[in-house]
């Protein structure tokens, strides 16, 4: 079939196959220009398919090359109807790892829930022994806690005070703005439910419980904290206060790991493109305006680019893990610079509709987010028939 993007507002209803390889193949390229990692063997990823656990899996797998468990919850694809592009992006990601000759096996199913955490651990113990790296850096906005059974749905809402401020429709072009009611504590709760560190604090349990982890072994979780402008409605927001719960789960379970050697860390990452920035108010203006900054500098990164450094400059340099006063690993360290966002912020005084085309980089933001689903890659043919009904192989 002929596919092309159909978009309903910040999501986009179909994914390219050919689209979606082509950037993982780019990434496997950029990591292997940037030369061998001495890294970690064995690695568990929870939230495999897309975004900076992807991008993971990747500088793991061909920067280091070790063997990797993918977890993930993605839609397969039907007759006539794509996949979702995660899982478009973890067959490309299982055919070239075993073309490499490298151990890669995946599990698709809801990581929160206490059956897929058995079956991956079930998977460690045959076929790996042990893990040494834990990636979690699952994006959902719906979690079951699996020992309660209460389902809750995180929002994206300011705390104790409503926010008004520009946003752009990146569709569209048009910026505008926007007025954002305050939550209540019920809206935090379920948003920290999801989006915090219990989950992460009970895959570790079901690990160490499991035996299932290395001496020495880490696990990162990713976390964004972004600059004053975006402030109110994220950092200070419903989305803050479970990034603050999950920065606090790192010290629980590296006291758990204690006993291995082992160490849980938070890395603050950069702003970029996702499905989930797309759907916050303010966030595509800043962005926008961001990588026309850091372009301009020569300092712009993607996912890959951010995770090559996190492995190479951070983590696993054979010296000590430089964190910041909390302890968090900070590969944010770019796009936070006074430079940058002096820079930034006065772009965003003078952003309008008619000024935003020479002002900022949306249709770097557009062409990002179309890549989010396998489009506007280079060297792909988008009139030529495609098949949609590509199956991710090594799935358990």
């Amino acid at each position: 079939m002929i596919i092309e993007p159909r978009m309903r507002g910040f999501i986009c209803l179909t994914a390219h196959p050919s689209g979606c390889e082509k950037n993982v193949l780019d990434q496997i390229s950029y990591i292997r220009s940037k030369g061998p990692v001495d890294g970690p063997k064995n690695v568990l990823v929870i939230g495999a398919s897309t975004g900076f656990g992807l991008s993971s899996r990747i500088a793991a797998a061909f920067g280091s090359g070790a063997a990797t468990i993918g977890v993930f919850f993605e839609k397969a694809p039907q007759a006539g109807k794509t996949a979702s592009p995660g899982w478009y992006n973890s067959a490309a990601f299982q055919k070239h790892a075993e073309n490499a000759g490298l151990y890669a096996k995946s599990i698709n199913g809801d990581a929160f829930s206490t059956e897929v955490k058995e079956k991956t651990i079930d998977l460690i113990k045959k076929d790996l022994g042990k893990v040494d790296l834990v990636i979690y850096s699952l994006a959902s906005p719906v979690r079951t806690n699996p020992a309660t059974g209460v389902t809750h749905r995180s929002v994206l809402k300011p705390i104790g005070q409503t926010f008004t401020n520009k946003t752009v429709d990146f569709h569209t072009g048009v910026v505008s703005n926007i007025t954002i009611e305050p939550c209540n504590d019920e809206d935090i709760k379920n948003t920290v439910a999801v989006m915090g560190g219990e989950d992460w604090d009970m895959w570790m349990d079901a690990l160490i419980a499991a035996d299932a982890l290395a001496e020495n072994a880490l696990t990162i979780a990713y976390s964004y904290i972004g600059p004053s402008l975006t402030e109110p409605v994220y950092r200070k927001g419903t989305i803050g206060a479970a990034k603050d719960h999950l920065e606090a789960t790192a010290f629980t379970i590296t006291e758990k790991l204690k006993n291995l050697g082992g160490k849980a860390y938070v890395s603050v990452n950069k702003a970029l493109v996702t499905q989930a920035s797309s759907a916050i108010p303010v966030i595509p203006l800043y962005i926008s305006l961001l990588y026309k900054v850091m372009k301009e500098k020569g300092i712009h990164e993607g996912c890959i680019e951010q995770m090559q450094r996190l492995f190479a400059d951070r983590l696993y340099t054979g010296q000590s893990v430089a964190t910041d006063d909390k302890g968090r690993i900070r590969i944010d360290d770019w796009e936070m610079r006074d430079d940058v966002q002096k820079a930034v912020s006065a772009l965003w005084e003078e952003a309008t509709t008619e000024s935003l085309p020479a002002l900022g980089d949306l249709k770097g933001y557009r062409h990002e987010f179309l890549k989010l689903f396998g489009f506007e890659a280079s060297g792909v043919d988008y009139q030529a028939d495609a098949n949609e009904e590509v199956q991710v192989s090594n799935l358990v």
